[in-house]
């Protein structure tokens, strides 16, 4: 694409579950293009949440420039509108700098607006949200997954009905406009001014639950726990509904044990991979590469699927 197309410009999209190595690869490719990085974690650009989200180190971090990681208070609102608007007002200064450009997420939605745009969505409602916000802690997550089952059963059928913040956003616009949020979800795809190469990294499912397992240690022992603990007034901010925080939540919460919580987030962690995958497996588009596959034929023969890597 970059070497056919006459758009000057190149943005790399790397994508894969969480723990597969996307950071390392990221940085190799950015280091190899002398380009900066930008993230497309929807859970990395909150400044508190760093040990729980694999925020990359100081280490890597002085490695490349990264923008959107901890760029955000757990406080401030903020959604998949403004992250499209915030990188597609940067991406022309960051071009007239660099011919490419890395972007690194596992946020599925996130990446689709920055390569696809949304469609224009209205503004979030506080009042109705806070009334979701009860339901959810009075009823659960099956009192959202019913009513949105009611009023839009095409978005439910394709909806991670296991993600509360994607329930609540699609009954908030389906409550305040009388509209099914599928409505609004027409999926026209926006005419982007500069390439697109996406990457998928993947590993053997034994390779993926080993690195989940370690990832999942090695947090509590950085002081996951402490992190969380320093969060407990914020527990009921979107932000904070995620893997690694709920399920500490519930310890602190004396519910169950740690050793139980943190069983919990290795199980939900693997469980979130699995929907990663899906979702990335949907995209035709995609290059699919183990991580070592990929950096040798990047350090080999400069390439990326049948693109050239032009620095």
């Amino acid at each position: 694409m970059n070497n056919l197309n006459p758009k000057p410009h190149t943005l790399f999209v790397l994508v894969g579950p969480t723990a597969v190595g996307k950071t390392a690869v990221g940085i190799h490719l950015a280091q190899y293009l002398n380009c900066p990085i930008l993230s497309a974690d929807s859970r990395q650009f909150y400044r508190e949440m760093k040990i729980g989200t694999a925020v990359p180190t100081e280490a890597e971090l002085s490695l490349v420039k990264h923008y959107f990681i901890a760029n955000k208070s757990v406080t401030e609102d903020y959604n998949i509108s403004q992250y499209e608007s915030d990188v597609m007002a940067l991406l022309p200064e960051l071009f007239s700098k660099n011919p490419n450009l890395v972007m690194i997420g596992g946020s599925g939605l996130y990446v689709n607006a920055v390569c696809n745009g949304i469609d224009d969505m209205p503004d979030s409602d506080p009042v109705i949200r806070n009334q979701l916000n009860e339901l959810l802690k009075e009823k659960g997550i099956e009192a959202l997954q019913q009513q949105l089952h009611s009023l839009d059963p095409d978005y439910y059928s394709e909806v991670d009905i296991k993600n509360p913040v994607r329930l609540q956003r699609a009954l908030e616009v389906c409550i305040q406009t009388g509209k099914p949020y599928s409505y609004f979800r027409k999926k026209t795809k926006k005419e982007r001014d500069f390439n697109i190469v996406k990457i998928g990294i993947e590993r053997e499912k034994p390779e993926m639950n080993l690195r989940i397992e370690t990832r999942v240690d090695q947090m509590m022992l950085e002081g996951q726990l402490d992190e969380v603990r320093s969060l407990s007034n914020y527990r009921n901010l979107n932000a904070l509904n995620t893997v690694g925080y709920k399920e500490l939540f519930s310890f602190l919460d004396e519910e169950i044990s740690l050793e139980d919580a943190v069983l919990k987030i290795k199980n939900n962690t693997r469980q979130y991979a699995k929907r990663q995958l899906t979702w990335f497996r949907k995209d035709s588009d995609i290059l699919w590469y183990h991580p070592d596959q990929l950096i040798n034929r990047i350090e080999s023969e400069g390439m990326i699927g049948e693109y050239k890597l032009n620095r």
